[in-house]
């Protein structure tokens, strides 16, 4: 596994850039951002600490698939904590096996550092090498359109 970690100051109290980047009060924002992955991006769950989130999409055949992952840490505006435990493929969820069992148990975290009305998003995750390249490529595109949704 190798990790990544990336910074983005975004000029706006950390409430807002949370409530922003989670969706909560429009499912729509967080769909927004994270169109950078998938164009059908969306969540199915809760966000609250030990609740399962299924992180959707739907696949290059129209087939609903996605992350089926906890909510391993939930400290509003500061931290989230995200530990992802399998795949969704349709309508079966993959806890076990050859297909997860190199990434599951992995974090993604983000955590929200304000100061002086600017918050600094720190995304880090683990990732199998293999997927580096495209993380490091997409995540900072996916920050900068949260970004400028928040700023402008």
């Amino acid at each position: 596994m190798k990790k990544i970690a990336l910074k983005l100051a975004i000029k706006a109290p950390a409430k807002k850039v949370y409530e922003t980047m989670l969706g909560l009060n429009n499912k729509h924002t967080y769909e927004q951002w994270t169109a950078e992955f998938n164009p059908t991006s969306t969540y199915e769950g809760s966000w609250n600490k030990g609740e399962k989130m299924y992180f959707l999409g739907t696949d290059e055949n129209g087939k609903r698939a996605g992350m089926i992952s906890e909510i391993a840490e939930n400290i509003p505006f500061e931290f989230v904590s995200i530990k992802h435990i399998g795949m969704l493929d349709g309508d079966n969820e993959i806890t076990s096996g050859e297909q997860v069992e190199s990434w599951a148990g992995i974090l993604e975290n983000y955590t929200f550092e304000e100061k002086n009305g600017i918050t600094t998003v720190v995304v880090e995750m683990d990732t199998d090498e293999n997927y580096m390249d495209y993380f490091n490529e997409t995540w900072p595109r996916a920050l900068n359109k949260l970004k400028d949704m928040i700023e402008n």
